[in-house]
C-alpha cells in the first residue's frame, strides 16, 4: 500500500512524440494555459494555509494568553522549517511528478490548519504550525519545474512573474477570509475555513496538473519554440537526474551562490518593510493604525507591479537577460529606501508613492533572482536551484525579525533605516558581476543520470 502511494511521486514516463505539427501547436496551447492557471490557483491556496495563523494570532492570544515572544518563536521556527523544506523539496521535486508533489503538499497543509483549530495547548499549536512550515515547502519547487519545462527562455520571465503574483493575491484574500471569521465566529474558524479550502483545492490540482510536455507526447519546449539557451543545446534531454547530480550541478555553480546571497538581502529588506514599517508610521509619523495599514497596503500593490514589470522588461527589452534588470531594480530600491527616510514628515500621498516604489523595487528582484537561478542550471535542476536560494532567502527573513528588532531597540528607527540602506547597497554590489559578467560559461559534460550536469563560471 505504501509502495503504491510512493509510486505516485515518480516522474511520468515520456510518451512517443506527436509528429503532427498542428496537433503539437493545439496541445501546447491548451496545456500551457491549463498548467499556468492551475499552478496559480494552487499557490494562492498555499498562501491561505501559510498566512492564516498570522491573522488568527490575536484571537489565540486573547483565548490562551500566550506571550507574544512565545508566538514569535513559533513564527521563527516556521520560517526555518519552511526554508529548509524549500531546499530539500527542490531536490525531491526535480526527481518527482509535480502534479502529485504539489497537490499532496497542499492537502497536508490544509489538514494541519484544521488540526491547529482543534488544538488547546501551546505545544500542539506550535508543533502543527512548524509541521505546516515544512509542507509549505512543497508549493513553489513544482511551480519552478513547470515554468522551466513548459515555458522557454525568452518568455519565461513574463510567465514567472504572472505565477508569482499569486502570493500577493493569496496574502490579500486570506486577510479578509480570516478577518470575517474572527468578526463572525472565532479564531478556530479562521483556521478551519482556509484548511478546508486547501483540501478542496488539492483535488483540483490533482485533476488539472500534469508533468512535463514529454509525458504528454509533446517535444521539449525549447525544440517546439526553437528557443534554446546554451545548456539546452549541449546537454542531453533524456533521463532524470539523481540527487548527487542535482546537487553537484547547483552547488558547484558560483553564480548560484551570488544569487543566493542576493536573495538573503532581498528578503531582509522585504520582510523588514513588511513587518516593521506599520509600527514606524504610527510611532514616527503619527499615523493611526488604520492609516498605517492603508499606506503599507501600497507595498503589496507595488509588489504586483514590480514582478510583472521585471518579467516584461527582462523578456522584451533585455531579450531574456536577467542580470541587468536585477541590478536596475536594486539601485531603485536603494534610492527609494533613502527617500523614505529623508521624507521624515507625514505626507500621505508621498509616503504611499515611496512605499509603492519600495514594493516595486524589492519584489522585482525577488521574482527575477529566482528566474535567473533556474536559468543558471539545466532545467532538470531548476527546482533544486530555486530551493537553494529559497533556503538562504528565508534565513534573511529570520534575520529581519529579532536582529532588526534589536537594532531598533538599541539605535531607534534611524538604525532600522541604516540597516535597510546597507542591505540594499550590498545587494547592488552582489548583482553587478551578474549583470555584466567578465567570464564566460564553462560547460561540463552530462550523461543521463549518472554524471554531473551543469556549468560554472570560469575562464575558457
Amino acid at each position: 500500500m505504501l509502495w503504491s502511494f510512493l509510486e505516485l511521486f515518480k516522474p511520468a514516463p515520456h510518451l512517443s512524440e506527436i509528429q503532427d505539427l498542428e496537433k503539437q501547436r493545439t496541445e501546447y496551447k491548451y496545456w500551457r494555459v491549463r498548467i499556468l492557471y492551475s499552478a496559480f490557483i494552487g499557490y494562492v491556496f498555499f498562501y491561505f494555509s501559510r498566512k492564516s495563523f498570522v491573522f488568527a494570532m490575536p484571537g489565540i492570544i486573547e483565548e490562551y494568553h500566550f506571550d507574544k515572544s512565545e508566538l514569535g518563536s513559533v513564527g521563527s521556527a516556521f520560517a526555518f522549517a519552511y526554508g529548509v523544506s524549500k531546499f530539500t523539496s527542490g531536490v525531491l521535486s526535480d526527481q518527482s511528478n509535480p502534479r502529485y508533489f504539489m497537490s499532496i503538499g497542499l492537502f497536508i497543509t490544509g489538514l494541519l490548519n484544521i488540526f491547529i483549530g482543534f488544538s488547546a495547548s501551546f505545544t500542539l499549536i506550535a508543533s502543527f504550525w512548524i509541521l505546516n512550515g515544512w509542507f509549505q515547502g512543497f508549493g513553489w519547487p513544482p511551480c519552478a519545474r513547470y515554468l522551466t519545462h513548459w515555458y522557454s527562455h525568452s518568455e519565461r520571465g513574463t510567465y514567472w512573474s504572472l505565477l508569482m503574483i499569486s502570493q500577493n493575491i493569496g496574502a490579500f484574500l486570506i486577510h479578509w477570509i480570516v478577518g470575517i471569521c474572527l468578526q463572525c465566529f472565532d479564531w478556530r474558524m479562521g483556521m478551519y475555513i482556509p484548511g478546508l479550502l486547501c483540501l478542496i483545492c488539492s483535488f483540483f490540482l490533482m485533476n488539472r496538473l500534469r508533468d512535463t510536455p514529454q509525458s504528454l507526447g509533446l517535444p521539449p519546449i525549447e525544440k517546439f519554440r526553437n528557443d534554446y539557451k546554451e545548456t539546452d543545446r549541449t546537454v542531453s534531454e533524456e533521463g532524470e537526474l539523481n540527487t548527487k547530480s542535482l546537487l553537484y550541478n547547483v552547488l558547484s555553480n558560483q553564480s548560484i551562490w551570488l544569487l543566493a546571497l542576493a536573495y538573503f538581502f532581498v528578503y531582509i529588506v522585504r520582510t523588514g518593510f513588511g513587518d516593521w514599517v506599520t509600527l514606524l508610521l504610527i510611532e514616527v509619523k503619527g499615523y493611526s493604525r488604520l492609516g498605517a495599514s492603508g499606506v503599507l497596503s501600497f507595498f503589496e500593490v507595488g509588489g504586483v507591479v514590480g514582478m510583472l514589470l521585471a518579467g516584461f522588461i527582462s523578456d522584451r527589452i533585455f531579450k531574456g537577460k536577467r542580470g541587468p534588470v536585477n541590478l536596475l531594480f536594486s539601485i531603485i530600491l536603494f534610492l527609494a529606501v533613502g527617500a523614505f527616510w529623508y521624507m521624515s514628515t507625514k505626507m500621505v500621498w508621498v509616503d504611499c508613492f515611496i512605499i509603492f516604489s519600495v514594493g516595486v523595487a524589492v519584489f522585482g528582484p525577488q521574482m527575477l533572482v529566482g528566474v535567473a537561478a533556474a536559468e543558471y542550471v539545466h532545467k532538470k535542476a531548476a527546482a533544486t536551484a530555486t530551493g537553494v536560494i529559497g533556503l538562504v532567502g528565508y534565513i534573511g527573513t529570520a534575520s529581519a525579525g529579532y536582529p532588526i528588532g534589536k537594532v531598533i531597540d538599541l539605535c531607534g528607527w534611524e538604525g532600522f533605516f541604516w540597516s535597510m540602506l546597507a542591505c540594499s547597497f550590498v545587494l547592488v554590489l552582489l548583482l553587478v558581476p551578474l549583470a555584466y559578467p567578465k567570464k564566460k560559461l564553462k560547460l561540463q559534460p552530462f550523461l543521463a543520470s549518472n554524471q554531473p550536469l551543469g556549468y560554472n563560471t570560469g575562464e575558457e
